[in-house]
């Protein structure tokens, strides 16, 4: 077939219809498959890109993609050509998969129009495509690192194929996806545990008393274990000069920046250059929905921050900010919100909204539940008006509660 724009926008509308995406479908309809069988055959049948290229496998429920980020912005900064696999994308499906740029769409057309055939005859899940897209795209690319964030938990997960990363890391366990990962912290812990590879140094950005004796057990005698609140790594001593001047913005990046220094301590990169990677790492990798501001006057923040374990940092942080506060918040019906609803500031004005996928749950139940004053609008961008409209400069707009709402706002501010 012949590549033209029209038909790649095809092709991607194609497999996002015939391949159930968690992003889109959540856990049903065959969208999560664990298991790493097929992800093993898929990566056989492209000739193990898997195998040639060094990775840095990470996992964990919040912060992995910030911290899959500002490494591969730090890397880059310092010279080296860095692979990034992430996901779920806000706006176009090639925010998965970069090398300095997002994938071509050249590249993307030609490799899964020659892949299809197979792919349909295995039953592949979006994620394993995906996931096989990544890793033949870093392979024929010679990148000098690949940087891997996990889909969902990690024994299972497709990106569990890598054999021997060149360090692993685990950011933090909180309670999410519990139907899938377990309903204990240990055993979440357990699953994020499952990417441990031996001899291979891990390195855990935030442990918890239930959790630490978890990968204290997984790691004994089996790979090197490090806690990055007990590293003291080059340029931690000027972490608030470098926060001040990060453009990833929110107080938990703190921690994140933490856990990226040790992770390069680890890997024996010292370069003074992985400051600019480090304080640009929106900007360089178009890294959207994490603390993002979108404008100045009224200020308006998006964050993609989905459950308790992330909200109750971004709600703390608003509130300490002492301005008054608009929240526009949407969330997917199979998230716990009988958790995140005691952590909402109460003193700010709310619009809930219920962006464009079935998986979301209906603005006016979520009203019914929230059982204090709220405004309710269906569309998010019309709801993003209304918060615009009752703002005043001083103003701080929060739109949130999914990667959805983002997705559907951020085009009223391009």
């Amino acid at each position: 077939m012949e590549f033209t724009l029209d038909a790649y926008n095809s092709l991607i509308e194609d497999i996002f219809r015939r391949f159930p995406s968690v992003q889109k479908d959540g856990f049903t309809a065959g969208a999560y498959k664990p298991g790493l069988d097929r992800m093993l055959s898929f990566d056989r049948y492209l000739g193990y890109p898997s195998r040639q290229f060094k990775s840095i496998h990470i996992a964990g429920t919040n912060g992995k993609g910030s911290v899959a980020n500002l490494v591969a912005s730090a890397l880059q900064s310092c010279g080296l050509s860095a692979g990034l696999f992430t996901s779920p994308h806000i706006l176009d499906f090639r925010e998965r998969i970069r090398v300095n740029g997002l994938i071509p769409v050249e590249y993307v057309f030609k490799q899964l129009t020659s892949w299809m055939p197979w792919i349909v005859a295995n039953d592949l899940s979006f994620f394993e495509i995906t996931t096989g897209l990544a890793f033949k795209y870093f392979a024929d690319s010679g990148v000098d690192y690949a940087v891997i964030e996990t889909g969902l938990g990690g024994r299972l997960d497709s990106t569990n194929i890598l054999e021997k990363p060149e360090i692993i890391i685990v950011t933090s366990i909180g309670f999410d996806h519990m139907a899938l990962l377990g309903d204990t912290l240990p055993k979440i812990a357990a699953e994020k545990a499952g990417i441990f590879k031996e001899g291979v140094p891990a390195l855990i950005g935030e442990a918890l008393p239930e959790t630490r004796p978890v990968f204290e057990a997984r790691a004994n005698g089996f790979c090197p274990l490090y806690f990055a609140e007990e590293m003291d790594p080059s340029f931690w001593d000027r972490r608030d000069d470098i926060l001040s001047k990060m453009d990833l913005g929110a107080e938990v990046q703190r921690n994140n920046l933490r856990t990226v220094l040790s992770a390069l301590q680890i890997l024996g990169i010292h370069d003074e250059s992985v400051l600019n990677g480090i304080i640009h790492a929106a900007r360089n990798m178009e890294f959207h929905g994490r603390w993002e501001r979108l404008q100045k006057d009224p200020l308006v923040i998006a964050d993609i921050g989905h459950n308790a374990h992330a909200l109750r940092h971004n709600f703390a942080q608003l509130e300490a900010m002492n301005r008054p506060l608009i929240i526009v918040y949407g969330i997917m019906a199979d998230k716990d919100l009988d958790a995140i609803i005691p952590l909402m500031p109460r003193r700010a004005k709310y619009i809930f909204t219920s962006p464009a996928t079935p998986r979301a749950l209906p603005a006016g139940e979520i009203a019914r539940r929230f059982a204090a004053p709220a405004i309710v609008i269906d569309s998010v961008q019309d709801a993003v008006r209304k918060a615009l409209e009752l703002s005043s400069p001083d103003t701080i707009i929060y739109i949130g509660g999914s990667t959805f709402v983002v997705s559907e706002a951020l085009p009223l501010f391009e």
